[in-house]
């Protein structure tokens, strides 16, 4: 009886085990919102109109001959031209020069009193969620009393003061009024967090108030902050163009989109370019914000996109 050779080339195949296999690293929060945020088309749009009015705002001028403040006395309610662009007004000022620095004292505005107004809802609320009891009624109750207040008749009241003080005051009091109802919803957002295991283990090992906030609160809430801080841009803008075009915000020889405007309107059918280009000016401004700021939320929150559809 014979048997046949083994084959000693047969390889003998191994089976790793499943726990010994490698892993691929978790994806971050912060990549998977990039990465969200790349593929919508809003984002692009609402980056470029926003580069595109930065760039106007820090640049546009530079090859133009004329200032905000010059006057060419043989050009008198002119309409655009290569001399000037934009045209100009009754007393000869070049109305593209204008723009341009309107557009930056708006953008100014908008770019400090929107985040601040967001810091100001984020330490306020935050602290109410978070230590509650009498702190978070007098929070609360100023935050209501702001709320009520008729915010265009109090501004009617102190605007005498405004002509008189420097226009940064105008962005200290757009934030002060525009902060209560995002610093009502961080405030509900801390409270459910505070119960969370993690909070309660830094309590219990005795981290100090400020930095349980700032480690493990007001991350946690970071997506709100950054789309509140975007919709606050807009309102600010919006505000200060409001104001100004009453008369109540940015006071000459100061000039804002609002003042434009104002000046601009009451001959808008008969020199219609002292109007319409400000109002464009402001329109694709807060276009290119609320695109950003659409896209930004869809990319933090999914689910956003789904129920507005």
């Amino acid at each position: 009886m014979t048997t046949e050779p083994r084959d000693e080339t047969e390889v003998a195949i191994v089976t790793e085990p499943a726990s010994e296999r490698p892993r691929g690293k978790p994806v971050s929060r912060g990549r998977q919102i990039r990465a969200r945020l790349v593929q919508r088309p809003q984002f692009w749009a609402g980056a470029g109109l926003l580069v595109l009015i930065v760039l106007l705002a820090l640049l546009g001028n530079m090859p133009n001959a004329h200032t905000f403040s010059s006057q060419d006395p043989y050009a008198l309610m002119q309409p655009p031209s290569p001399q000037h662009w934009f045209g100009t007004d009754s007393i000869g000022q070049d109305v593209y020069a204008r723009v341009i620095a309107g557009l930056q004292k708006s953008l100014i505005i908008g770019l400090l009193a929107g985040p601040l107004a967001t810091i100001i809802a984020a330490v306020l609320g935050s602290l109410a969620g978070y230590l509650g009891g009498a702190v978070e009624a007098v929070i609360s109750w100023f935050i209501n009393l702001l709320l009520a207040l008729p915010v265009f008749y109090v501004l009617l009241v102190v605007s005498p003061l405004l002509a008189k003080v420097s226009w940064t005051l105008l962005i200290l009091i757009l934030a002060a009024f525009g902060w209560m109802v995002a610093a009502q919803v961080v405030k509900n957002m801390t409270k459910s967090l505070r119960e969370r295991e993690f909070v309660k283990e830094a309590r219990f090992m005795g981290v100090s108030t400020w930095t349980t906030l700032g480690r493990h609160i007001i991350p946690n809430v970071a997506s709100l902050l950054i789309i509140d801080a975007c919709l606050g841009v807009v309102g600010a803008i919006l505000g200060e163009t409001a104001l100004s075009y009453f008369g109540l915000g940015i006071q000459p020889p100061n000039v804002s989109l609002g003042t434009l405007l104002q000046d601009g309107q009451a001959a808008a059918v008969t020199s219609p370019w002292l109007f319409v280009f400000p109002a464009l000016c402001l329109v694709l401004l807060l276009t290119g914000v609320n695109l950003l700021g659409d896209a930004l939320r869809d990319a933090i929150d999914p689910t956003s996109e789904v129920n507005r559809g």
